[in-house]
Formats: structure tokens, C-alpha cells, sequence
């Protein structure tokens, strides 16, 4: 049933089981596993299908052949983002950040110079809160994200914030942040006001003050600063400043009594009016992501991604915001309904302690990856950045988001730097102390290919760092399987190969996966052998390297099988 063949650079390793169905062919050679419109294959696990798989290392030329010429005469191109390109130049393989980075655009970066920085600084996604500015204000930001991706080669991807419920709003009006001193007297309004008005806050939801007492506190942003209620004027509220310090504009707010949340249950609906018209800019705008706002239950999230498979040409992402009690209640299914999840923690401070973030922040990354969804941490990682150029503190995450930093902050781009940086250093002290690859993760596939997609996956990540190949490659048009690699977290970088724009461009999020948009035939080998010439001519592998290859091919009439494989390949 099994044999082995050892000669030079090539180990064989192949396992055969005969098909009961005389019209199933099990018998061609293959590299790795056929697997049949019905799903009837699978690896190292006794099944009730057919199984037909394998794993072979091989050393590859790439000189002149058949092959290769026939390979050029396609004239195929390979689009690798610039910035990637760059930084696989200068640092190699292993020295590539795998850590995402997302900036939110604001007045203090939104000029066309401006974002090349952020984007050369290393910029993955870029984010705009709908909360801010004028809708032409967006549309010029996105128009001149497409254009530096048009004419610098880079690949950044947009993503909308959805403003949401404003009930848990105030904004002081002014521009920027505001220092608040201690035993400073504030207002707290509901009344409209235009511009800023000295010691005085806005209150976005006319009933924010029902049911709030003298004594009572106020906190700002999960603690940014605190206030005590000490007159409550209809239904405003005076407050004296106890624990000073930032007071940034549109800022969350929430009331405590007696060391507990105020709990009040307003039932607003997770999507606003506004946020239904700003959904169909971004879709009218081509956007590549849409966090949802105050996100309570997993059925907003399949009803906006519903609305979404009909109204838009392209793939648009949806990301629930977790931000509040009721969705770390209901996280699993949120998470689940998703197509992947922020993590706002100051959101979150304004309704648990905060010593409890960092904790919650793990449990919420740790479900992410079993359910095989991407997680964004947000806000204030570098705060103090926004007026003062020395960071307080670093986080470490799948993606991590710059909100005030970047938006308004005097420091933006060192914030950035900053983040890259520390988040370099943290992913090679993991690798160093083997701590990525601890997760066991959670089996997801109900339907036998899908079951084997993620044993192929697991066990090619182990492959590779027990190896200690420079890359993988893997080639998908949806990003599955790109995803599944990148759950494990290997020590190599994930070069992800797709001929869909969209899927490129949300591997944007995906925790050390590369994408790049490459035609794609129905020849699995020969799309591996045009790849690996093409990164061969650019000069970014050299003799000797080796590189996993992991492939999935959807079934189509030319090539009735998808072969999902595991391959060792050695520049020669």
C-alpha cells in the first residue's frame, strides 16, 4: 500500500486505494490528491470515500524547457505588491512582517503625499470612519488610494467603518483632542451646538442622561478621563473632572455607580439609515471591506452580507465590531456569521474594567483563529502618540489598527513606524519560543474536501517549519485555503497566488500571507513552473531556496478533479 523511493534531492511518498466505482480513475499520477466532484479523498485518516494522496519533494530547474517556453508564450504577468517586493529585497524571507497594519485616514494624512508615506511606511489597509467628514471627503481619499495602486504598484485595500448607534457618543467639537484638568467643571449637553463651546460636550442621543444620579461617574473612552455627576439639570449634567487627561473628538462615553456599569437597553437597530446610504457608497466606490458598528447578534451581519452578494459586482468583506456586553455574549456566533472581527478596546473599556481587555482581547483573537476569521485589534495601541512622539505601549495581534494615531495625531507616520516595529520583533520572539503554532485548531469542514483542505493545510504547516523551507506557495482563487495556512501560523511567509482581484485584496487582513494577483490556468503544474520563473526573474529567489507549495484547483470541464496537494520544491 505504501512505497518509498530515496534518490538525490527526491523523496516519493505515495498512497493508493483502489476505487470501488469503475468510472472513478485513482490510477494517474498525480502530484498530491485528487479530489472528485463529490468529495471522495482525504489524508491519514481512515474515510468512508476513496483515497488517493501525496506528498513529493523534488529539485527544480528552471532552465529553457518545453514547459517554460510554452509558459511564456502566455505572456503571463505577476502582480506583487511594491512595498512587499521591497521589503522581500532587503530583509528576505524570514524577515518579512507578517503582522498587518491598518491606518485610519483623518485630516492629518489624507493628502495624496501623505498616504504614499503611510503606504510605503507599511500600511496594509486603509480605513475610513464614516463618523468623519463629508462623503466627498471619502470618495477623494479612495480615489487617491486607487490611484497610487495604479501607478506605484502597491496593493492597499479600503475599508469603511460604519458610524452605528450614537448613543454612546459626546464630542467637544474642537478638531482635535482637548487635555481635561482635574477638578475642571464640564456641561454635558444634548443640545446642538455648532463648532466648540468652552467646557462644554455634546451628547449625540437626546435620552443619554435617563436614569443617571448625582454621585454617579462618567468615564471617557474606557478611561481617558473620568468625571463625577454633581447636578443634573434636566436632562443635562454638570460634572467635575477626577482623573484628568485626553478628551479626543466623537469620543465613547459610559456611566458607573458604585464600581458597575450602568446597564440601559435602548434597542436601537445595528444599521442606521446613514449607514445604510454609506454602505451603498462603498459600494458604488468599490470598497474591500465594511466593519459593522456596534454589532449585538450574528443576524445584522448575515443580513448585510446578503445584501451585499446582490447589490455589488465584487467581493465585499464584512467585519463585526465586538465593542459591547451583549456581543462578547453572543461572540462565537458573531464570529462565525463574520467574515472576520475588530477587537475595539476602548469600546469595550467603557463596559468591563479595563484590566479585563487584555484578556478578553486574547479569548476573542484565540475563537478568530479557530473559526479560521481574521481579527483586527483596534485603537490607542500608541495614544499618547497622538500629541506626544513617544510611544506608551505596543500590542501584538493578527492585525493591528492605528485609529487617533494616524487620523489626527501629530505623529502619524512614527506611530506606524513604531508598530511596525514592535510587531517585527514580537512575531521573531514568538518564532524563537515556538509560541504561534500552539493553537490547536478547531475542525471546521463538514463536506469530506473540505475536511481534507484543512488537513492538507495543518500538516503543511508543520511540513514547513520542520523543514525550514524559505516559503509557501499556495494557489486559490477564493483565499481558502491561503487562510487556513495562515490560522497555523508558519514561520515562513504565505505567498498566496489568485486570479480574483477581490481575493487578493482581502488577504490584505490575513496574518502573513502575501497576495498576488497572477493569471491562473487549469494546469496546476504549469502554473507553479510560470510562478516560480516569474519570482525567479525578479530576483527574489535564488539557488538553493525551497519553497512548499500547496495548490487548489477548482473543478472545472477541462480538468474534472481538484487537486489538492502538498509539494517540497528546491531552486536549482
Amino acid at each position: 500500500m505504501e512505497s518509498m523511493a530515496v534518490a538525490g534531492h527526491s523523496i516519493h511518498t505515495c498512497f493508493h486505494i483502489k476505487s470501488k466505482n469503475p468510472r472513478v480513475n485513482l490510477e494517474k499520477q498525480v502530484f498530491g490528491v485528487p479530489v472528485l466532484h463529490h468529495g471522495v479523498s482525504c489524508i491519514g485518516k481512515k474515510l468512508k470515500g476513496k483515497v488517493g494522496a501525496g506528498v513529493q519533494a523534488v529539485q527544480v530547474g528552471l532552465e529553457e524547457s518545453e514547459r517554460v517556453r510554452n509558459l511564456r508564450s502566455l505572456e503571463r504577468t505577476l502582480e506583487l505588491d511594491a512595498v512587499s517586493e521591497r521589503e522581500l529585497r532587503e530583509k528576505g524571507f524570514l524577515g518579512l512582517r507578517k503582522t498587518k497594519l491598518v491606518c485610519t485616514i483623518g485630516p492629518a494624512c489624507s493628502s495624496l503625499e501623505d498616504l504614499e508615506k503611510l503606504v510605503l511606511g507599511g500600511m496594509n489597509v486603509a480605513r475610513l470612519n464614516m463618523c468623519h467628514n463629508t462623503r466627498e471627503w471619502h470618495r477623494d481619499v479612495i480615489r487617491k488610494i486607487k490611484k497610487l495602486n495604479e501607478e506605484k504598484g502597491f496593493s492597499v485595500s479600503v475599508m469603511i467603518d460604519t458610524e452605528g448607534s450614537q448613543i454612546h457618543v459626546v464630542d467637544h467639537g474642537a478638531p482635535s483632542s482637548l487635555k481635561v484638568q482635574e477638578d475642571s467643571i464640564w456641561l454635558f449637553t444634548n443640545e446642538k451646538f455648532d463648532g466648540s463651546v468652552p467646557f462644554t460636550v455634546q451628547a449625540k442621543y437626546e435620552g443619554f442622561s435617563e436614569g443617571i444620579k448625582v454621585g454617579d461617574e462618567l468615564v471617557i473612552d474606557g478611561g481617558m478621563a473620568r468625571f463625577e455627576v454633581i447636578e443634573k439639570l434636566r436632562s443635562d449634567l454638570r460634572c467635575k473632572c477626577t482623573d484628568p487627561g485626553l478628551f479626543l473628538p466623537r469620543a465613547k462615553f459610559s456611566f458607573w455607580r458604585d464600581g458597575k456599569l450602568v446597564e440601559r437597553n435602548y434597542e436601537l437597530p445595528t444599521l442606521s439609515t446613514k449607514d445604510w446610504s454609506d454602505i451603498e457608497f462603498g459600494i458604488s466606490e468599490g470598497v474591500n471591506f465594511i466593519a459593522m458598528s456596534f454589532v449585538n447578534d450574528a443576524e445584522s451581519v448575515r443580513h448585510l452580507k446578503n445584501y451585499l452578494s446582490t447589490k455589488s459586482a465584487t467581493s465585499i468583506r464584512v467585519l463585526a465590531k465586538i465593542e459591547s456586553l451583549e456581543s462578547l455574549q453572543k461572540l462565537e456566533e458573531i464570529i462565525e456569521a463574520s467574515d472576520g472581527i475588530m477587537v475595539a478596546r476602548v469600546d469595550l473599556g467603557v463596559e468591563i474594567p479595563l484590566e479585563q481587555i487584555p484578556t478578553v482581547q486574547e479569548e476573542i483573537t484565540k475563537v478568530c483563529r479557530q473559526l479560521n476569521k481574521p481579527v483586527i485589534v483596534a485603537s490607542q495601541f500608541l495614544e499618547s502618540m497622538i500629541e506626544y512622539p513617544t510611544p506608551t505601549r505596543a500590542e501584538y495581534a493578527d492585525a493591528l489598527m492605528l485609529a487617533g494615531e494616524s487620523a489626527i495625531g501629530l505623529f502619524g507616520q512614527k506611530a506606524l513606524s513604531v508598530l511596525q516595529m514592535t510587531s517585527s520583533r514580537m512575531e521573531s520572539s514568538s518564532r524563537e519560543e515556538n509560541r504561534q503554532g500552539s493553537l490547536l485548531p478547531r475542525q471546521l469542514g463538514v463536506s469530506l474536501p473540505d475536511r481534507i483542505a484543512e488537513q492538507i493545510c495543518n500538516s503543511a504547516v508543520e511540513l514547513a517549519n520542520n523543514l525550514a523551507v524559505d516559503a509557501i506557495f499556495v494557489y486559490t482563487k477564493h483565499g481558502h485555503m491561503a487562510s487556513l495556512l495562515s490560522r497555523n501560523r508558519p514561520n515562513p511567509p504565505i505567498f498566496a497566488f489568485t486570479n480574483d482581484e477581490s481575493t487578493r485584496m482581502s488577504l490584505n487582513l490575513q496574518w502573513g500571507v502575501i497576495p498576488l494577483l497572477v493569471d491562473l490556468s487549469d494546469d496546476m503544474e504549469s502554473n507553479i513552473s510560470s510562478t516560480i520563473h516569474l519570482i525567479k526573474s525578479k530576483g527574489l529567489v535564488k539557488e538553493g531556496d525551497s519553497v512548499l507549495v500547496v495548490s487548489d484547483v477548482t473543478p472545472s470541464r477541462a480538468t474534472p478533479m481538484a487537486f489538492q496537494s502538498i509539494q517540497v520544491k528546491t531552486i536549482a
